[in-house]
């Protein structure tokens, strides 16, 4: 059946500009780390990106080695650009990453220029287009010059294969470092992408600060902290989570489940119920709460679980004292895998 757009998309969720840039995103976006990849049902994640879609979700984002197999989620998003979306292309937010492992040998991974521009042309094709919107360094590489990554970024958009730049997991000094020599080269540096959540709060210690300081934007993502911020984990661990699997590339360690950690969330969860959310939504709307935060970047397995993600919209405010309760259990839970000191082993 033909795919028409809902045409009250633009109603059913708010945007916000990112950064001191001329672009505004949705204050929720979709990632598609997990469940898009060529071992996953493809009408599944065709009805998830269809269903984003008309609820106004615009951005959706990915890597190169996303997927299993790397590099099926954006083949999976081409399929559906062509199938879906080719009429709404410039309604889109296209966005892509490099930076860890995507082929063997030297020039596979981190952040040369010969790296990043490969793994764009690769991207492009996968995709199935001339151009991402964000094109992102998705690690600091400290075996590379920092002037050699972001002078690539500002090549391949001088080259005409992306509109914006980003970068993640980098550190407060080195966004800043990168930021002022991507100014220099006039091609300014768009947003950053770092993990956030209730359970992983490092980005108010002066990443935020710097963020702001250089007019860039900032989307968060696990905010749901790979799913501990949900109903799933509050009865134990079922099967098929990432508790007992392991999650993509064994991105989810069993520790993280330490008993401390559940009674905090089983709090927040009672924090989420006496404000009429589901403990998800009210994770999402935190992350939100700082104006600084552009968008809350979240993943989905199914469309029920992407309709309770995005009815995070209904409520996002909180009073001082519903903040002032959360601070007492939103306390590190040692899931940020996704450090500058660990970006060796993450994903």
């Amino acid at each position: 059946m033909t795919y028409v757009a809902d045409v009250k998309r633009y109603e059913r969720i708010p945007y916000r500009r990112c950064g001191r840039s001329g672009l505004d995103l949705p204050v929720i976006s979709l990632g598609l780390w997990q469940n898009f990849g060529g071992v996953d049902a493809f009408e599944n994640g065709r009805a998830i990106l269809r269903r984003a879609f008309d609820r106004g979700v615009t951005h959706f984002d990915l890597a190169n080695n996303y997927g299993p197999p790397y590099g099926s989620a954006e083949e999976t998003l081409g399929r559906c650009l062509a199938a879906d979306f080719r009429a709404h292309r410039d309604e889109l937010v296209i966005s892509t990453k490099a930076g860890y492992d995507m082929w063997p040998g030297p020039y596979g991974l981190g952040g040369s220029r010969k790296y990043l521009t490969a793994s764009l042309d690769g991207s492009l094709k996968r995709l199935g287009l001339d151009h991402v919107d964000i094109y992102y360094s998705h690690r600091l590489d400290p075996t590379t010059p920092l002037d050699e990554t972001m002078g690539a970024l500002d090549h391949l958009v001088r080259q005409g294969k992306a509109l914006y730049v980003g970068i993640s997991s980098y550190s407060p000094e080195a966004t800043g470092k990168a930021a002022t020599i991507l100014k220099g080269l006039g091609t300014p540096l768009l947003i950053h992408q770092p993990s956030y959540s209730m359970l992983n709060r490092w980005i108010e210690h002066g990443l935020l600060d710097t963020l702001a300081a250089h007019g860039v934007g900032c989307i968060g993502f696990s905010p749901l902290a790979q799913g501990m911020l949900s109903d799933k984990y509050l009865k134990g661990v079922p099967s098929d989570s990432r508790g007992a699997t392991g999650g993509a590339g064994g991105s989810f360690d069993r520790k993280f489940l330490a008993p401390a950690t559940i009674a905090h969330i089983k709090a927040l969860a009672a924090i989420a119920r006496k404000r009429g959310q589901t403990l998800a939504q009210m994770a999402i709307a935190w992350a939100l709460r700082d104006s600084r935060v552009t968008s809350a970047l979240i993943g989905a397995r199914t469309v029920a679980q992407l309709d309770d993600s995005l009815d995070a919209c209904k409520n996002l405010k909180f009073t001082a004292k519903e903040l002032a309760e959360i601070d007492k259990h939103a306390v590190d839970a040692g899931v940020n895998l996704w450090t500058e000191s660990q970006s060796a082993k993450a994903m």
